[in-house]
């Protein structure tokens, strides 16, 4: 019996191939300024994405950042399981809304609030969010205060030094408050009590003081400030409130140095911003803001809103967000509680400590911040090194590096910088590898090696922080 021809398989030009990679999609032009005719498969969508993400920065090696770039696997599977979920829909997820509220009463009690006193507090979105939120409280309680007394309230200005984060400027240009600001000089690079006594009158509505500075890594000196208010108060009647600028700091110091006083132990201390999403050691972006007591709230900014079948209260800027990082940060609170904030603050400082011993040894930097009481490290080259800080980060980056340098604001323009911010994935590993690369740039960099094309000088940039 004659067996029976088989005809060969003919295969569809347009069926899947078994590599991603072998699709005609990765053939052609992504899709750059109009959304495409016609869709692709999921996972060319994902592998392409994917792809182009590579040609950012390591966020392991990311020095530059403040931001949390690692969180544990079940607070990602938390993150993962409720990033549908809008925050603000109080009606439809209310503990979720119950969440929020323990959140803010665990931070008002880590920051000292009067215990008899109802804590009062809102998630952000970050904290530049909730400094803006918390200086217009400042801005309409001063405008009450004045209107009652019968005086002009057109003229309100804001004290500041020039280290704030740029918020604080733009909140002074957008809600129109003159902003007055203390200016660095080359051997100070933070305010201190007397400049800024010079500055204050009776239309300043805040004055605001910062635990951490993102340019250098300092402490404004927040208990002279406070001593300094009480006793304009007392003299020229002057109710003239603090808010701190905990960004930085505000998860750090309570843990390392809880005898520093700078929160809610200082009466003039009104209110308190502080980034979850730095060393809250939350992904971004969450920031919470926190009151002495409901009275330093003004009320006239908190709206009860009929949204989807009930009363809710809102005080923000934004509406809709996502949930999963205020989940996350509450997360954290129950995950590690005092004692493991505590332990993993105290190891990034000993992490960031052990840098600065190593390039001490080099004996090619000044430091104007060894990581004393942050783990931010600020430091400049010496007088007889003969090329730049610039040209350093720019050889680290070669490296996978990312070591920002800048210069500072007015009117320190002149002293340039690098900037390392040692985070939680900042081993001790780390630190030594990053040491031994610099000196290797510092070598390569020296005049009998050859040097990088000049940069030319760079004005001070904010984007930096």
């Amino acid at each position: 019996m004659l067996s029976k021809k088989v005809k060969p398989e003919i295969r569809d030009s347009a069926a899947p191939l078994a590599s991603t990679y072998a699709e005609r999609y990765f053939s052609r032009d992504v899709p750059k300024h109009e959304i495409p005719a016609e869709g692709m498969p999921c996972e060319a969508a994902y592998q392409i994405i994917h792809d182009e993400l590579n040609l950012d920065g390591n966020p392991a090696l990311n020095l530059a950042s403040f931001v949390t770039t690692w969180m544990e696997k079940e607070a990602l599977q938390l993150i993962t399981e409720n990033v549908h979920r809008n925050f603000i829909d109080h009606d439809e997820y209310p503990q979720t809304e119950v969440i929020q509220e323990h959140v803010v009463n665990m931070l008002a009690r880590l920051y000292h609030a009067p215990e008899e006193k109802t804590a009062v507090g809102t998630a952000t979105v970050g904290s530049s969010e909730a400094i803006m939120l918390g200086l217009l409280s400042c801005k309409w309680q001063w405008k009450k205060r004045r209107q009652s007394e019968g005086r002009p309230d057109h003229r309100p200005n804001l004290v500041m030094g020039a280290e704030v984060h740029t918020v604080w400027e733009k909140f002074a240009r957008y809600f129109e408050v003159e902003p007055r600001v203390v200016p660095m000089a080359r051997d100070r690079f933070y305010v201190t009590a007397g400049e800024v006594r010079q500055l204050i009158d009776e239309n300043t509505i805040c004055v605001g003081a910062v635990l951490g500075t993102t340019f250098t890594g300092q402490i404004d000196p927040i208990r002279e400030l406070n001593d300094m208010l009480l006793e304009v108060r007392e003299k020229h009647g002057w109710d003239i409130p603090l808010h701190v600028d905990a960004a930085s700091g505000g998860f750090i110091t309570p843990f390392t140095d809880p005898d520093l006083e700078w929160d809610f132990r200082l009466p003039r201390v009104k209110s308190i911003n502080v980034s979850g999403h730095k060393y809250g050691l939350v992904y971004p972006g969450v920031g919470w803001l926190l009151f002495r007591d409901e009275a330093d709230l003004a009320p006239d900014l908190v709206f009860s809103v009929n949204y989807l079948g009930g009363e809710m209260a809102t005080y923000t800027l934004n509406f809709s967000r996502g949930s999963s990082m205020v989940l996350a940060q509450y997360y954290n609170l129950l995950r590690l509680g005092r004692a493991g904030y505590r332990q993993i603050m105290t190891s990034i400082l000993e992490n960031a400590r052990h840098l600065v011993r190593l390039l001490r040894q080099t004996g090619r930097f000044e430091f104007i911040n060894a990581g004393e009481k942050l783990p931010i490290i600020v430091f400049r080259l010496r007088d007889d090194q003969a090329f730049s800080v610039f040209d350093i980060s720019q050889r680290l980056r070669e490296k996978g590096w990312i070591v920002p340098a800048y210069t500072l604001p007015p009117n320190a323009e002149d002293v340039a910088v690098l900037r390392v911010v040692a985070k939680e994935n900042f081993s001790r590993d780390l630190a030594e590898m990053l040491a031994a690369d610099i000196e290797a740039a510092c070598k390569s960099l020296s005049p009998q090696r050859g040097r990088l094309p000049q940069m030319g000088k760079r004005r001070y940039n904010r984007r930096v922080c």
